[in-house]
């Protein structure tokens, strides 16, 4: 079994079972015909639950021909230009080749005995990932799994930063007395983390959207002052750059001109919107973000690089001690002392992947505006999308896109029940999805069922938006002729 370590014995083994791996994907990339081959949970779960996993196959050509048959055939491909579901992007060949470098070396980015230039390399990505915020000298931050993890952190931060301080209040008393400020189309993961964090189930306020859907500044200034009046303690304000839904940048000049008034922790969660620092174009778009004090961002979004790949970034360096603990076996305090740089000294995990490296590789083979340049043309095309549905008697269009997301709804004519179109709309999503032709998210606006593109691919055009469209109306149509057949 020593032959399957990975090692200098072991080097041309390894060399060879890649090789026949990179191959069989890029084999699969090259001749994928469309993003989803349609297949079910029931014809799918069989051939997996017949696999004993304690009967090794010992041949990685045998291995590689079972996972053909139980996984790569029937994955759902994100590079595909008809892939228009969710927030997945595909992914920028030299962040695939920092992939396969960071997990074969293995280091692991909590101590600098795990890591040296793997940490340095962070830092360094950090730190230009705060310059193109508007964080000055005095920022840091940490690479995360993702933006839920970020969004815990920062609001962990927040918590204690809003402490009075030595005796002052404590325990769940004091917590219930916290409050979060957020928009009704926040990440979801915002009241995951109040609760995380042992706050009340009232801890987040949910303020009201415009028709824009963009947090109303003005219902934040009410709850604001009414959070004062009551005795309660303004513990943060989560304003979204890229809501999941919509793709809407709240007001950030103006959040920030309150949390200054009212001394409220300010987070960004941009874990959307964060190519926007790599615009060329629309940069303007994130004014305000530099007076945060704390900015989520996913570089797995919106930067064109494999899962994982995130950060969380703080104006001031000194607020990532609450996230401090020494461990004399892993970070003990003298390390600080002897300027021995640990990155474990800043994050909720200990063990992490080197996911720096990616963009690393990225940056260093692409450069910022190369990145910038794709994120652009993704905003472009979902601003002739919009036009497309703002044309199209079929469809009713939710809001003008702010980045890439289009929610819109299929709307027949001849039917004037809501709670039938409803169903028309769910049909075709389900339908579109088993057929393997296209994939589209789903969401509801004022109650009712409306459909989604999230479009990261710079290679799907106006074309593929308009032969989608085509495909959903009749599936609808289908449905809602099937319908009338079974009512008559």
């Amino acid at each position: 079994m020593r032959s399957h370590l990975l090692n200098d014995l072991t080097a041309e083994h390894y060399r060879r079972s890649v090789t026949e791996a990179v191959e069989r994907v890029a084999a699969k990339l090259a001749t994928t015909d469309r993003p989803f081959t349609g297949v079910t949970v029931d014809t799918l779960s069989p051939r997996i639950d017949g696999i004993d996993l304690d009967r090794p196959l010992h041949d990685t050509t045998a291995v590689l021909d079972e996972l053909e048959d139980v996984y790569l055939r029937d994955a759902v491909y994100f590079h595909h230009p008809r892939y228009l579901a969710h927030l997945n992007c595909p992914v920028v060949i030299p962040a695939v080749l920092g992939e396969a470098v960071l997990s074969a070396v293995n280091s692991s980015l909590d101590t600098w005995d795990q890591s040296a230039g793997g940490t340095l390399i962070e830092r360094k990505l950090i730190d230009w990932t705060a310059a193109r915020i508007g964080f000055g000298d005095a920022a840091d931050g940490v690479f995360t799994s993702g933006g839920t993890q970020s969004n815990l952190q920062a609001l962990l931060l927040a918590r204690e930063e809003a402490k009075p301080g030595p005796g002052g209040w404590e325990g769940p008393a004091g917590l219930a007395g916290l409050r979060i400020f957020a928009s009704e189309v926040s990440h979801f993961s915002v009241r995951k983390s109040a609760k995380l964090l042992g706050l009340g189930q009232d801890a987040v306020v949910s303020l009201p959207v415009g028709t824009d859907k963009r947090m109303q500044t003005v219902a934040l200034a009410r709850e604001l002052e009414r959070c004062k009046d009551d005795g309660l303690v303004p513990m943060a304000v989560v304003a979204t750059a890229g809501t999941t839904d919509f793709g809407s940048i709240d007001p950030l000049p103006e959040i920030a001109g309150l949390c200054e008034q009212y001394g409220v922790w300010m987070h960004v969660d941009a874990a959307y919107g964060c190519g926007l620092l790599a615009s060329l174009k629309h940069r303007d778009r994130l004014t305000g973000i530099e007076r945060a004090d704390s900015v989520t961002v996913d570089y797995h979004k919106s930067f064109f690089q494999p899962v994982s790949s995130s950060a969380v970034l703080v104006r001031d360096a000194a607020t990532l001690r609450h996230a401090t603990y020494h461990a004399e076996y892993l970070n003990p305090r003298r390390m600080v002392q002897e300027r021995i740089p640990n990155q474990v000294d800043k994050s909720l995990q200990t063990t992490r992947r080197f996911d720096a490296l990616k963009l690393w590789m990225t940056l260093r083979t692409m450069g910022a505006d190369g990145i910038g340049e794709l994120f652009d043309e993704v905003c472009e095309l979902a601003e002739e999308g919009w036009k497309l549905l703002a044309a199209d008697p079929r469809y009713d269009v939710v809001v003008e896109p702010s980045l890439s997301t289009l929610v819109f709804r299929y709307v027949p004519a001849a039917v004037t029940d809501p709670a039938e179109i409803d169903r028309a709309n769910l049909y075709a999503r389900k339908a579109l999805f088993a057929s393997g032709d296209a994939v589209v998210a789903g969401t509801k606006v004022g109650g009712r069922h409306y459909l989604k593109f999230t479009l990261l691919n710079p290679e799907t055009t106006t074309a593929d938006i308009a032969a989608v469209l085509d495909l959903i109306a009749g599936h609808a149509e289908q449905y809602l002729g099937e319908s009338l057949d079974r009512a008559s």
